[in-house]
């Protein structure tokens, strides 16, 4: 570096460190006190073949370890992707007999025949996201309190524990939570159904009617309802929720957290002001996901239910259906037409669920929710 002035350019700091590796383009360059190497000390081509443009840049060289996990992580990135349009290829050419005979009344018919050639997701689709969103009604509050709880509550060492307690939740079987809901939750519920049916019996979901208008009452009426199967699938996919928002409000900065204490609020002012604020894309993000383990949940729907294939708007009710938990009824009986009926209702909820999952991804990983604390 030259004593006398003040600034130096960044050519000169990187020739001065020998241990920098600077490629220099061309063979040879004059010394910089040449007054014919100045054009190229500007970046100016000189005209003249074989001289040098004077252009420096800093190459990075892959090492043989680097190389080979940046080709294995492009490859099974490109597995991924690959596989997962292979199967959507896979239900749309198997679906196109049924989608070609059914025509646009596939999405509003009610009714699902595919040997007299009428049939249709309208009643199947309802039945999927009414379970769905007793699910999520559900499941969103405890998720929240939860995850609230384990990341700014408890302390450290209990915390732990709560967290593999949350984990080893997400791992119990699908069967298992099917069993419980059939043989103990149903019983268990259906008192609170009943009294949900009659004294919020004004708001149209939650009455219980005959196909006559008159109000029923008895047991056999809530069995089998989307409200039962709801449940069953809240308690599924809490711990997905929890997880996410929990890792959100975790991440909040420290200094905000702080920052709110030193300024005099409570724990529950400094949650509200920055980790919620912060944690926003995480609950969302969570909320989405879960949702869409919801939509595709099978077994534990299918051991509940009672299928029915008319839209049915009392959720209390005996009576709703599911995507998935139809496939598993009518799979192993269908013909070779009704299997590809089957196939186009399996797309159209791998199409739903793709949309959901991707755009719950997308909100996770661009989140950046803590720049708008105050």
């Amino acid at each position: 570096m030259k004593r006398d002035d003040d600034f130096v350019t960044i050519e000169e700091v990187l020739l001065a460190d020998a241990r920098t590796d600077v490629l220099v383009a061309g063979a040879n360059e004059k010394p910089a006190s040449d007054a014919a190497a100045q054009p190229a000390a500007t970046g100016t081509p000189t005209g003249e073949p074989g001289k040098s443009s004077g252009r420096r840049s800093l190459a990075t060289a892959l090492s043989g370890p680097d190389q080979a996990l940046r080709i294995v992580g492009y490859s099974a990135g490109a597995t991924t992707v690959g596989i997962m349009l292979l199967v959507g290829l896979f239900l749309a050419v198997r679906a196109g007999d049924a989608l070609r005979v059914a025509g646009p009344s596939f999405l509003v018919e009610q009714a699902w025949s595919p040997e007299t050639q009428k049939f249709g997701m309208a009643a199947i689709l309802f039945g999927t996201f009414s379970i769905a969103l007793v699910a999520m009604v559900i499941s969103v509050p405890l998720a929240l309190g939860t995850a609230l709880l384990i990341s700014e509550i408890v302390p450290p060492k209990v915390r732990q524990f709560l967290v593999t307690m949350v984990d080893l939740m997400a791992a119990v079987p699908s069967v298992v939570f099917g069993l419980w809901g059939a043989f103990f939750l149903q019983a268990a519920i259906i008192p609170v159904s009943q009294w949900i049916s009659t004294y919020l019996a004004f708001i149209p979901i939650f009455r219980v009617d005959d196909a006559s208008g008159n109000t029923l009452t008895e047991p056999a009426a809530f069995t089998g309802s989307a409200f039962i199967a709801g449940i069953v699938v809240a308690f599924m996919v809490v711990p997905t929720q929890t997880s996410v928002m929990r890792e959100a409000f975790s991440q909040a900065p420290p200094g905000e957290r702080e920052g709110a204490f030193a300024l005099g609020s409570t724990r529950w002012g400094m949650i509200k002001a920055v980790v919620l604020p912060f944690g926003r894309g995480g609950m969302i993000g969570g909320t989405m996901l879960g949702l869409g383990r919801a939509l595709g949940e099978t077994i534990a729907v299918y051991m509940i239910i009672s299928p029915v294939f008319t839209i049915n708007w009392e959720v209390l009710k005996t009576g709703t259906n599911s995507v998935s938990a139809l496939i598993a009824l009518r799979y192993g009986e269908s013909s070779e037409f009704g299997l590809s009926a089957l196939m186009a209702a399996g797309l159209v909820l791998f199409l739903i669920t793709l949309v959901i999952n991707f755009t719950a991804s997308s909100i996770v990983a661009r989140s950046r929710s803590g720049a708008e604390t105050s």
